[in-house]
């Protein structure tokens, strides 16, 4: 078997020796064996195990390949697979979540002219309607006022806030964007290219590169599922497959099968 030192694990990937040592400690990589004097020795199953969380990490994040990784290394095989299964179908969520921007910007941007859409709807909400409408809290509208992305009218006598057809389209878009993850900064740069008429060229290039980032998401968690399965099956922790299914039998009288 051959030994490895944790400078030669280091190496392969551009990182430290403490950070071999950390991932150890953290039991994201099997722990060493040490030698006589007390110096660490690693194997090719450790090797495996850092080439699969740092792909982990670019596909799932540090806290997910974490999880999975100590998972693992605790012969938890189901539990990783759990957290595997949540990162692909959080990416899913997170593609139709773009086509449902996507798809709301069409409907924005159609028509004789943004202004024109706006200008038609029905009467104004106030801030208990159209928290229900969205499925957010009064408090996260307020929120989303505080930093500049709602400017809903006052009513004069009471101060209540009123929001008219403009603020539910930003409103909403604003409750998409934030499920994709964008945070509130880029949004209210968004929401106020949106406001002008023909402002939308800040949103198309915002719903570009979150396609581009998805894609890249999606090849990483390919990258990561390699890597995985390479350590899976050095530490022989996965188990057997359903037998191979027989041919069915040829009729009398027919050819044989080549």
């Amino acid at each position: 078997m051959k030994y490895l030192r944790p400078y030669d694990l280091a190496r392969e990937h551009g990182i430290s020796t403490q950070a071999v040592r950390n991932y150890e400690r953290d039991g994201f990589i099997p722990l060493a064996r040490r030698t006589p004097s007390g110096y660490r020795t690693y194997t090719e199953i450790h090797a495996a195990a850092l080439r699969a969380y740092l792909a982990l990490v670019q596909a799932y994040g540090y806290a997910t390949g974490g999880e999975i990784m100590r998972s693992l290394n605790t012969g938890d095989l189901d539990a990783a697979l759990t957290a595997v299964d949540r990162g692909h179908a959080q990416l899913l969520r997170d593609r139709s979540t773009l086509d449902a921007v996507g798809r709301a910007v069409e409907h924005l941007t159609s028509g004789p002219s943004l202004a024109e859409h706006t200008s038609a709807g029905s009467e104004p909400l106030s801030i208990g309607e159209l928290a229900r409408r969205l499925g957010v809290t009064a408090a996260t509208l307020r929120n989303w006022e505080a930093v500049g992305i709602l400017t809903p009218a006052r009513e004069p006598v009471t101060g209540h806030r009123s929001f008219g057809a403009t603020d539910v389209r930003d409103a909403e878009l604003t409750h998409l964007l934030r499920r994709g993850g964008y945070p509130l900064e880029h949004i209210r740069t968004v929401v106020r290219q949106i406001r002008t008429a023909g402002g939308t060229e800040a949103l198309s290039a915002a719903l570009e590169d979150w396609r581009r980032r998805l894609t890249a998401r999606g090849v990483s968690m390919l990258d990561a599922a390699a890597r995985l399965g390479g350590y899976v099956a050095l530490l022989g922790i996965a188990p057997a497959g359903p037998p191979a299914a027989a041919e069915p039998a040829s009729a009398p009288g027919s050819p044989p099968t080549v």
